[in-house]
């Protein structure tokens, strides 16, 4: 990028990589009206000579290297971060991370390994914490890609997971529904065990018959009495359907096996 060294006679001197935006259109002074001191591409050149014909000259010195403020303060928009596999570097000081990312908000890009990260609130707080200075480039902030593809992984997993406690609350309701229903029609005064575990029966031979005939409809409804039955069986020999089901879990959940001819059969102790 090539650097112009400028000066507006009796005015100012300073440093810009766009006259006429910079200074014909922001500051309101044509071509005739200043003078191109010096070019380069070397912006640390530029930046120091600025100061030094500041001085020179009388005029007000800036508090601030060029290379520093140009750096610093401008907008970023537009200006993609950089990635390799192991890292994604953004193009600022990890001072003014902060100001770079509220720039470029919903700003996203891919990794070589098929990551996809976006700049949001959620990804903000975490590369804020977890940002790193360049040891090459002063103004240069690098994160590394596993970390925050890990930590997004297991923010996607406590929200499946709170999600399947939500679903579980719900199904809780339900059997404190179906128990409220038995109790205000006396079964549980007037019922026994046995009783339901031959309703349970009667139950399965329908589910039998509505799978035989791939009759969906009964088949639903056969499953939700079966469940029924299992939740006032449970409740008449004082346990809760909740608990039986928790237990069952508990003890699958750590099962290892195989699927023969469509069952699961489960490794030999």
């Amino acid at each position: 990028m090539k650097y112009y060294l400028y000066h507006i006679p009796g005015k100012k001197i300073g440093v810009t990589s766009n006259l006429n935006k910079r200074v014909t259109e922001q500051q309101g002074y044509g071509p005739d009206a200043y003078e191109v001191l010096f070019t380069s591409n070397d912006i640390d050149l530029i930046s120091d000579m600025e100061i030094e014909l500041q001085q020179s000259y009388g005029y007000k010195v800036d508090r601030e290297l060029y290379k520093n403020l140009n750096l610093n303060k401008m907008k970023y928009y537009g200006m993609l971060p950089t990635f390799t596999e192991m890292t994604t570097t953004f193009p600022i000081q990890m001072k003014l991370l902060a100001g770079y990312l509220k720039d470029n908000k919903g700003l996203s890009w891919s990794t070589p390994q098929g990551y996809t990260f976006e700049i949001n609130d959620k990804t903000t707080k975490w590369l804020l914490e977890n940002s790193n200075a360049s040891m090459f480039n002063e103004y240069r902030t690098f994160i590394y890609n596993k970390a925050l593809y890990e930590f997004l992984a297991k923010e996607e997993a406590e929200v499946k997971e709170k999600s399947m406690v939500n679903e579980v609350k719900e199904e809780q309701d339900i059997f404190k529904l179906i128990r409220g229903w038995a109790s205000k029609r006396g079964l549980y005064d007037k019922g026994d065990p046995m009783t339901q575990y031959v309703k349970l029966q009667e139950e399965a031979g329908e589910l039998a018959k509505a799978l035989l005939k791939k009759d969906e409809p009964e088949v639903i409804d056969a499953i939700g009495d079966i469940v029924v039955v299992l939740t006032n069986l449970a409740h008449l020999k004082g346990y809760k359907i909740e608990d039986c089901i928790q237990s069952a879990y508990d003890v699958i959940n750590k099962r290892t096996g195989k699927m023969i001819d469509g069952t699961f059969v489960k490794d030999e102790l």
